[in-house]
């Protein structure tokens, strides 16, 4: 990594915000790991089941643009710590009165989104302090708080053999309320936090095409994802037979890949540029998800493909936002709300779409096929649109960046 990046910046913000985005996107995803015993003791459908996992990711995707706009009316640290005591509030209740119908599941899943919209503060937090040439390292490091996905698979399932399920919820708090006293005692706000907009000025921003294009970039990669860190547990289970515990195993190392490469990722498109990168990370994943639809033979085989895809996925998160302070460095918050927002509606789909595929078909083959063919179509539509932007916003004589 650059020497320099480590003279520039604020580090116990960059920290802060990568620990407050490890756990909540540890919490995010938590019924996934949790939704082998839950699905057995609430009697769930596999359509239903996979609507469980996906409401947490939807709810997230929708929150993070309220929480976007948020972060630019009070600024990150302060909205951050409102998301925060949310979800600690959310795990309590689940804890101490439990979970006893697919409704409450589904409740508590929508209050688990504002822990998966953290991603539109954890962001904002550590970009605003750092300069063009460096938001992407920056932002790749603050977002490899993905990897707390990983942190669930591999924990909970074994939590929840040794205390029951419900009890994994009290469990989760310690870590939280430790990370939330850090985070209010070390982070802070960049001097240069751009003045608070109106709505009329948010929706502005979508009048802009790239606006869109980042958006449906970031579903693609993100998307991928969250959908496969929330669902893989259930489909190890389903597919293979293994017990929950092996099960979340496989999928921590699924997840871990494709959240630790994040920040090399970002650190990639630094140095040959955002659209170079991204354009081989889809190009790899339709290959993987492609394969990986035809229903392997074996189980290892399944999950070295999926860390391959994985690893794809998680390499052009970086590179999106490597490209998106560059294209709208005063517009980030909201930015990174509705790109967020983007990526979150495509987790969601991915999600719901394997239960309901098993369902109808008995087969998880569709779903992946059709999210392998929206990232030929992400690449399709990255080749129609990177001559401009090499042209205009991402020319040589407006940024240092390479673009």
């Amino acid at each position: 990594m650059d020497k320099s990046f480590w003279k520039v910046g604020h580090r116990p913000t960059l920290y802060a915000a990568f620990l407050y985005f490890d756990l909540a996107f540890m919490v995010w995803v938590l019924l996934g790991p949790l939704g082998v015993q839950i699905a057995k003791d609430l009697g769930l459908t596999h359509a239903q089941k996979g609507m469980m996992v996906a409401t947490p990711v939807l709810a997230g995707a929708i929150l993070r643009l309220f929480m976007g706009v948020l972060v630019d009316h009070l600024k990150p640290k302060l909205a951050g710590a409102i998301g925060q005591v949310i979800v600690i509030v959310a795990l309590f209740f689940a804890w101490y009165f439990g979970i006893h119908s697919y409704a409450q599941a589904l409740i508590l899943g929508g209050f688990l989104g504002v822990a998966g919209a953290s991603f539109a503060v954890a962001l904002p937090l550590a970009s605003r302090w750092y300069p063009p040439e460096h938001q992407g390292t920056a932002l790749g490091i603050a977002g490899a708080g993905n990897s707390g996905t990983a942190l669930a698979a591999l924990i909970a399932p074994s939590l929840a053999i040794a205390f029951g399920w419900t009890n994994v919820f009290g469990l989760a708090l310690l870590p939280l309320i430790v990370v939330f006293i850090f985070y209010l005692l070390v982070a802070r706000d960049a001097p240069e936090c751009p003045p608070p907009k109106s709505l009329a000025e948010y929706l502005k921003v979508l009048q802009d095409s790239d606006a869109w294009w980042f958006m449906f970039f970031y579903s693609v990669t993100f998307g991928g994802f969250v959908g496969l860190a929330s669902s893989l547990t259930i489909y190890f289970n389903t597919q293979y037979g293994l017990d929950p515990k092996m099960a979340g195993f496989f999928t921590a190392a699924c997840v871990f890949a494709g959240s630790l490469v994040r920040p090399i990722g970002g650190n990639v498109a630094d140095r040959i540029g955002g659209i170079k990168s991204l354009t081989a990370m889809y190009v790899l994943a339709a290959i993987f998800l492609s394969i990986v639809s035809i229903g392997l033979p074996e189980a290892w085989m399944a999950l070295a493909v999926f860390v391959c895809a994985m690893l794809s996925l998680g390499m052009g998160n970086g590179a999106v936002f490597q490209l998106v302070p560059q294209r709208f460095r005063k517009e980030i918050g909201v930015m990174t709300g509705l790109v967020g927002m983007a990526g979150g509606v495509g987790g969601f789909y991915l999600a719901s779409s394997l239960g309901y595929s098993k369902q109808v078909t008995g087969s998880y083959q569709a779903g992946f096929l059709i999210f392998a063919a929206l990232a030929v179509a992400a690449l399709a539509g990255l080749t129609a649109v990177k001559g401009r932007w090499r042209t205009t916003w991402g020319s040589p004589q407006l940024t240092s960046a390479r673009i």
